[in-house]
């Protein structure tokens, strides 16, 4: 694995482009992308207001959905979760509060690790985005792994009521 140039997070059109799946979830077709990404509704760290990010759940078992921050420490979303990790969760047609816990670096290479072989295609395409040159091999996708930060979201429960204002507040969220 080699580093090619470690991309900044996008801005201007592409943050714009990157940002489009978020109006399908605001219209209320989120299903339509399926249980692979998610929408992560968080609070600014700055600004104290409701965010919103659409990021691909790299991992889903009995403790929780796992994503990894591609443009590493530096992108918005992540850096939010870190202040504030009690975050509201939409997958598919389903919406519920969750909390987001970092990962150490040796379980996320041992996530990417599994994650490559099941989706061969999109693993080689995230990584040539992140910036890294990988032959495909699973010491390749463990080292990337090791390079990016994983987050677990572990699901919490929520009363009915609350869920109704959380998906209230989805509609309401303006980034």
């Amino acid at each position: 694995m080699d580093i090619v140039e470690r991309p900044d997070p996008p801005s201007g059109l592409r943050r714009t482009l990157w940002r489009l799946p978020i109006h399908l979830y605001r219209l209320g077709l989120g299903r339509l992308l399926g249980s692979r990404v998610m929408l992560l509704i968080h609070v600014g760290r700055v600004s104290g207001k409701p965010r919103q990010a659409v990021i691909e759940v790299v991992e889903r078992d009995g403790r929780g959905y796992v994503a990894a921050s591609g443009f590493g420490p530096r992108a918005d979303w992540y850096r939010n979760i870190t202040k504030t990790p009690e975050v509201v969760l939409q997958v598919g047609g389903r919406t519920f509060p969750a909390v987001a816990r970092l990962l150490p670096a040796e379980e996320g290479g041992e996530i990417m690790a599994r994650y490559a072989p099941r989706h061969q295609a999109a693993a080689r395409r995230l990584c040539a985005i992140m910036g890294f040159a990988v032959d495909g091999s699973v010491e390749d996708y463990l080292e990337v792994g090791r390079q990016i930060p994983f987050v677990r979201f572990v699901p919490q429960a929520m009363p009915a009521a609350a869920a109704a204002g959380a998906r209230a507040g989805q509609r309401q969220a303006g980034h």
